[in-house]
C-alpha cells in the first residue's frame, strides 16, 4: 500500500526557516514526479514545488529563491526547504506523487493527476 506522509511542519516566526520531509513508503519515487501543494485559510490550493525524478523542478513565483524542493539518494523522501518564510506562507502543505516524467520544460501537473497525496502538514508563520 502506498502512503505519503508529510512532516515538519510548525509554528515559526516571519524569516525562519523549516524544512518539510514527504516520506514515501509501498512506492519508490523513480521516474516519477513529486510536488508540494498548500492551502492557507480561504485560499484555493496552490501548487508551490514540483520535482522530476530527473531533476527538473519547478517553483511558485511567491517561492521562488526561498523554497528548495529535494530528494535523498534512496528516492523515499522529497523535501520543502523553506526559508525568510512569510505570514502568507502560512498553510496546510500536501505531498503529491504521480509516475511518470513529462518532457521538459518541466511544467506543472494537474492536481487531480497525482495518483497518491498525503493527510498534510500545518505550517504556522507569526509576525
Amino acid at each position: 500500500q502506498v502512503q505519503l506522509q508529510e512532516s515538519g511542519g510548525g509554528s515559526v516566526q516571519a524569516g525562519e526557516s523549516l524544512t518539510l520531509a514527504c516520506s514515501v513508503s509501498g512506492y519508490t519515487i523513480d521516474r516519477s514526479c513529486v510536488a508540494w501543494y498548500r492551502q492557507g485559510p480561504g485560499k484555493q490550493r496552490e501548487g508551490v514545488a514540483i520535482l522530476a525524478s530527473t531533476g527538473q523542478s519547478l517553483y511558485a513565483d511567491s517561492v521562488k529563491g526561498r523554497f528548495t524542493i529535494s530528494q535523498d539518494n534512496t528516492k523515499t523522501t522529497v523535501f520543502l526547504q523553506m526559508n525568510s518564510l512569510k505570514l502568507e506562507d502560512t498553510a496546510m502543505y500536501y505531498c503529491a506523487a504521480v509516475e511518470g516524467v513529462p518532457p521538459p520544460p518541466m511544467g506543472w501537473i494537474r492536481p487531480d493527476e497525482y495518483t497518491y497525496w498525503g493527510q498534510g502538514t500545518q505550517v504556522t508563520v507569526s509576525s
